[in-house]
C-alpha cells in the first residue's frame, strides 16, 4: 500500500461534529446538516471538504465497533474570528501524517483501513499518534460512487 509521509501545518476546520460509533454511524446525517451552511463560511482556504475524526486515546488499543468517537464535517478556514452561528472549530495541530489515496465507495473502505492498521503500520517504522485523522474530498470525490477518490491522512510518529 503506497503512502506519502507529509508534515501538515496547523489547520482550523469549521463545521459540525457528532459523537458516533461504527455501529451507530451517522456521517450522512452530519453532512446533510453541514452542506447548507457552506455558503455562510466566507473565509474558506480552498474548495475541499474535510471529514475529520477525533478518537479517544485508547480507541485503537481497545478497538470495538461500538466504541464512540467524534466525527466532523467541515472545511478549512484562514481564521476563526468569524464563524457562522451554530458551527464549531476543530484545530488540527502541526505534525507528521501518512497520506493514502482511497478509491472506491465510502461503505467499502473497511478493508482499506484494515490494511493500513494491520499491514502498513507494522512495516512502516511509524506508530499512530493521538491527533485528529482526516480526509480531503476534492474534485474527484463523488458521494456514494464506486469511482470516488479522496486523500486519507493518518497522524503518525516516528518509532
Amino acid at each position: 500500500m503506497d503512502s506519502k509521509i507529509v508534515t501538515i501545518e496547523r489547520k482550523f476546520i469549521v463545521g459540525y461534529k457528532k459523537e458516533m460509533s461504527l455501529v451507530d454511524h451517522q456521517t450522512g446525517i452530519l453532512w446533510k446538516n453541514f452542506i447548507p451552511k457552506l455558503s455562510q463560511i466566507l473565509n474558506r482556504v480552498d474548495s475541499l471538504l474535510i471529514s475529520a475524526t477525533v478518537y479517544p486515546s485508547d480507541y485503537f488499543e481497545n478497538f470495538h465497533p461500538s466504541h464512540h468517537f467524534i466525527k466532523w464535517a467541515g472545511v478549512e478556514v484562514s481564521d476563526i474570528k468569524t464563524i457562522p452561528d451554530g458551527l464549531e472549530v476543530l484545530e488540527i495541530p502541526t505534525g507528521l501524517y501518512s497520506c493514502f489515496e482511497y478509491k472506491g465507495h465510502p461503505n467499502d473502505a473497511g478493508p482499506f483501513y484494515q490494511t493500513i492498521f494491520q499491514d502498513w503500520f507494522p512495516k512502516s517504522g511509524y506508530e499512530l499518534d493521538n491527533r485528529p485523522h482526516f480526509e480531503e474530498m476534492g474534485e474527484k470525490y463523488k458521494n456514494d460512487d464506486p469511482n470516488s477518490e479522496e486523500l486519507v491522512y493518518i497522524p503518525i510518529l516516528k518509532r
